[in-house]
């Protein structure tokens, strides 16, 4: 069986604030989701509205 995992860290230099950075995730994660077979979350830098960091999995 084989297992794939990714972390990505993606600076997000405009955004202004959690509400932005909230807008920003939601909409990443859902056309990943909806693209490709995978699990995916934020899992890192929740108090910081200039990072966002992804974990990705898939089997």
């Amino acid at each position: 069986m084989n297992i794939g995992v990714c972390k990505v860290r993606l600076r997000l230099p405009e955004n202004d604030s959690l509400k932005g950075k909230r807008q920003v995730s939601k909409s990443m994660i859902e056309r990943v989701k909806n693209r490709y077979n995978v699990s995916i979350a934020e899992v890192d830098d929740q108090d910081l509205w200039q990072l966002l960091t992804l974990g990705i999995t898939c089997v």
